[in-house]
């Protein structure tokens, strides 16, 4: 073969290329869509993650499947998304729980930083501070003077060690001087269960999931950890308020790609979550769990992963957190 008719093969193949991209989004997605869920059913990651993959139904012309994958703090579901094939068919919810784990599992087969695509953040529901009705507790201030009177008798619950469970609950031992006893779950879900139960004593849980169970009465909602208190809960009164000031804790929810996704998928993907997110839907089931409607993605989004990654490393190594 001449070096003439290499060149233009070569340069037959790159128009193709250059070409198939439009040609895919177009096309794209041509079956369901799975995103991998790194936490058990019945979470916070689930009460935005599902209204979400509804939402998108509609517009990617496909459903969106959730697929629970929990363990080790979400790093588990990581992993497994990590290794998916870079086909547009697999996304990744991550949480603000994967930029703790870096400072905490030395060995992790994945880098949130660079083995996944940040299509664009889902929610930001600050964390709450809530108790078990039969703790006698009915406000913060209550809740720490019996901490402190009682050390490691209460005991609260976390989606598992490393999540933000598990760090505010570290953060709120520091700031008042009290100890409490760790409880980990492999979920928020199954945690929450046993908190309603009366299993464990308290939880330091996402507005996302423990905000119905506060609205029922089922638990008792003691101080939002944020500026400002929730719609979701107005009555329940913010950390500083209740004289705890600089508590404050969000648990924040964001959709990622696998690294290789084809970037015309990567760009509709993103177009298409910010489109849900404005849907009436969306609006209110976030209104409903806590949550204001983010406006981040793309490097943005990025750039906010790496910051929350070096600020979760600092805490980490403040509170002399490890992992049994």
């Amino acid at each position: 073969m001449t070096t003439t008719r290499r060149a233009a093969i070569a340069a037959i193949a790159g128009l193709a290329t250059l070409a198939c991209g439009p040609v895919l989004a177009q096309s794209w997605p041509q079956r369901p869509v799975t995103f991998i869920v790194p936490f058990p059913g019945g979470g916070g990651t689930d009460a935005f993650a599902r209204p979400l993959a509804a939402a998108l139904d509609p517009l990617l012309g496909q459903r969106v499947i959730i697929e629970n994958r929990g363990g080790a703090g979400g790093t588990v579901g990581a992993t497994a998304a990590s290794k998916a094939a870079p086909d547009g068919y697999t996304f990744f919810v991550g949480a603000a729980h994967h930029a703790i784990a870096p400072a905490l599992y030395p060995k992790l087969e994945y880098n949130i930083e660079t083995d996944f695509i940040p299509i664009a953040l889902v929610a930001v529901p600050p964390q709450v501070v809530v108790v078990n009705p039969k703790v006698p507790a009915n406000s913060l201030a209550e809740l720490i003077d019996y901490a402190r009177k009682n050390p490691d008798k209460l005991n609260y619950a976390s989606a598992g060690a490393g999540t933000t469970h598990h760090l505010a609950g570290e953060l709120f031992q520091l700031q008042t001087k009290t100890k409490l006893t760790h409880v980990p779950y492999r979920g928020a879900g199954p945690a929450l269960q046993d908190v309603v139960a009366g299993q464990v004593d308290l939880l330091f849980d996402g507005l996302g999931s423990s905000a119905p169970q506060i609205q029922t009465e089922r638990l008792r909602g003691l101080a939002v950890a944020a500026a400002t208190r929730s719609d979701a809960i107005p009555n329940v009164p913010t950390a500083k308020e209740a004289g705890l000031d600089q508590f404050e804790v969000a648990t924040w929810y964001a959709l990622f790609a696998v690294k290789g996704t084809p970037p015309d998928v990567v760009a509709r993907m993103r177009s298409e979550v910010g489109k849900a997110l404005k849907t009436q839907m969306i609006v209110d089931a976030w209104k409903k769990n806590g949550s204001p409607i983010p406006d981040m993605a793309g490097e943005q989004l990025g750039q906010f992963v790496k910051a929350e990654v070096v600020r979760w490393g600092t805490v980490v190594k403040d509170a002399q957190v490890k992992l049994d």
